[in-house]
């Protein structure tokens, strides 16, 4: 770890929280506390390398202010990403790697690892993925097994912790309900749109000629990898609220003059944010919020929906809990929010979302807050020279750094930069 004192928390799926971690965390003396959630990770060893690089430059960004006694942590949940896809980026490269249609043993090992009882159905997507058959019925069938994989089961905490909007306004999604093979189209026409598929790869098929479904079969890999995600969506919001909330109201009793800073990448942000739903009434420790490349809705804390006045998003009025601002990090070169995300979040049925234009699918790590009032909206540049504001929601353009990354991700893995570690302390009010 590059930075210490640095302490790592460990939940479960349902948000226990490993008792003999979080007695360290309160023995902690210091006076300001950054907590990281990390995003989809594979393994503790990976979320601590994201934690030890993006936490690297705040010593010396603090290194004159003595009156400071920073401490640092980082919160691990079982989560996962799929192996074929770069690690957050250290030292972020133009190209990544190119994806394989098929599942790698490492992929197959994850799934197995995170959804318990189901090594047979990870078998057998393996199988359809490695043999492509040209037929709707292998399509329909690899469709039920992904969505079988990712079920809540009878009485699972996770079931309350899906949605983003409200229930009548997101459901049912496609990710979820649509025909299989007309999601793997989708995907499929996407991961052109991020350049994952080679221009060899998209003259060889297509959907409309002889040998056409075998092309969808690049697609069929996402919505696996995206049925997952939705899995860990719901899990982000469990570990959040019934997790990491109440350990900060037991943080607040046991050192309460300590000034908390939550930071969160992709679905960590999310994890994060509904963090504050579990806060205990009169908590006031948490000092501000940062979410970087958020992969959750950007009308989560919306007052009112512009497509719906008379609801609002799951998070709303969630910023008056914490005793400074939430601030959202966004980039447009971010395709895995920018292209991805809104196709499986659209409503099954729906074709006019299947554009990605629908403004109700996107995500908050492409364009920031949205649909809540006062929201002040910056840039990177902008935000540095003159700070953020004191309270309320607000949105950074961080385009300017997070532009790194090779596809289908784009630059969602981009974070670690001493500009975005500014932020958090410009929210945070630290060393000021």
């Amino acid at each position: 770890m590059s930075v210490e004192p640095y302490r790592e928390i460990t939940f479960d799926k349902d948000g226990d929280v490993n008792v003999a971690q979080r007695d360290r965390l309160a023995e902690l003396d210091v006076t300001d506390l950054v907590m990281f959630a990390h995003g989809w990770n594979s393994s503790p060893t990976i979320a601590n390398r994201l934690y030890s690089a993006f936490f690297a430059p705040f010593p010396g960004l603090l290194a004159n202010a003595p009156g400071v006694r920073l401490g640092y942590a980082g919160v691990v949940w079982p989560s996962m990403k799929f192996a074929d896809e770069p690690i957050p980026d250290f030292t972020p490269s133009a190209v990544a790697p190119m994806a394989a249609s098929g599942l790698d043993k490492a992929t197959q090992d994850a799934l197995v690892e995170l959804f318990p009882g189901h090594d047979e159905t990870v078998r057998r997507l393996a199988q359809l993925l490695d043999a492509q058959p040209e037929s709707e019925a292998a399509f329909a069938e690899f469709g039920a097994l992904a969505r079988r994989l990712t079920e809540v089961p009878a009485g699972g905490l996770e079931a309350s912790f899906s949605d983003d909007l409200p229930h009548d306004e997101q459901s049912p999604p496609a990710v979820l309900f649509e025909d299989a093979l007309t999601m793997c189209r989708r995907f499929t026409l996407a991961l052109e749109e991020t350049g994952e598929m080679t221009d060899k790869e998209m003259a060889n098929a297509s959907f409309s000629l002889p040998g056409g479904l075998k092309k969808a079969w690049k697609g069929a890999k996402e919505l696996l990898r995206q049925t997952t995600y939705y899995a860990m969506k719901r899990r982000s919001g469990t570990v959040g609220e019934l997790g990491l909330g109440p350990l900060l109201g037991q943080l607040a009793r046991s050192s309460p003059d300590v000034r908390v800073h939550l930071v969160g990448h992709s679905q960590g942000a999310r994890l994060v944010s509904f963090a504050l739903r579990g806060l205990p009434d009169g908590v006031r420790n948490v000092k501000s919020v940062t979410l970087l490349q958020g992969a959750f809705s950007h009308y989560a804390f919306a007052s009112s929906l512009p497509h719906a006045t008379h609801s609002g998003g799951v998070l709303r009025t969630m910023e008056h809990r914490v005793d400074g601002p939430v601030v959202a990090c966004y980039s447009r070169h971010d395709s895995a929010l920018g292209v991805i995300y809104p196709l499986a979040s659209s409503l099954a049925g729906d074709d006019r979302s299947a554009l990605g234009l629908d403004k109700r699918w996107w995500a908050m790590g492409h364009d920031g807050i949205q649909a809540v009032r006062p929201l002040a909206q910056l840039t990177l540049e902008e935000a540095l020279r003159r700070g953020v504001p004191a309270s309320g929601c607000v949105s950074v353009d961080a385009a300017s750094v997070v532009k790194r990354g090779g596809p289908p991700t784009g630059a969602h893995n981009d974070i670690c930069h001493e500009e975005l570690a500014r932020v958090v302390l410009a929210a945070g009010r630290i060393g000021r």
